[in-house]
């Protein structure tokens, strides 16, 4: 009987959350720097520059952008959160791949979660602290 010699590809998982999105990150080494979100392209999914910028920032802070293929998963909140939970999740799994670039990121404030989150409705009012208009008469 052959043996059949499976060789796993190497990679590198970190999780990102902020608001409500979270983002299952995974860094593959030895790519060309392609990044896919939810099975499209970086380009195809984020329409705005800003997002791109804040998505690519931990591998553009410690010079690793052309070193991995970065696929994602990202689920809840909207086009901000979710791209945060990414650059979130980059930066953790960027650690797991390379100690030594845990001082960068965490100085930079990538390794940090945001704890900012939507306040809950009060009764008797229309959102957190948004009341009805007072009426004198």
């Amino acid at each position: 009987m052959a043996k059949v010699s499976v060789k796993k590809k190497l990679q590198y998982w970190g999780t990102g959350r902020r608001k409500s999105a979270v983002a299952r990150v995974r860094l593959v080494p030895g790519g060309n720097g392609a990044i896919t979100i939810n099975g499209r392209t970086i380009d195809e999914y984020c329409d705005l520059d800003t997002l791109k910028l804040i998505i690519k920032q931990p591998l553009v802070l410690t010079e690793t952008e052309t070193k991995y293929d970065v696929f994602v998963n990202v689920v809840g909140g909207g086009f901000t959160g979710q791209a945060g939970a990414i650059r979130h999740g980059i930066a953790r799994a960027l650690v797991v791949a390379e100690a030594d670039l845990r001082p960068a990121l965490k100085k930079a404030g990538f390794l940090t979660r945001d704890p900012r989150m939507k306040e809950r409705k009060k009764y008797g009012l229309k959102k957190a602290r948004r009341a009805a208009q007072f009426s004198k008469r």
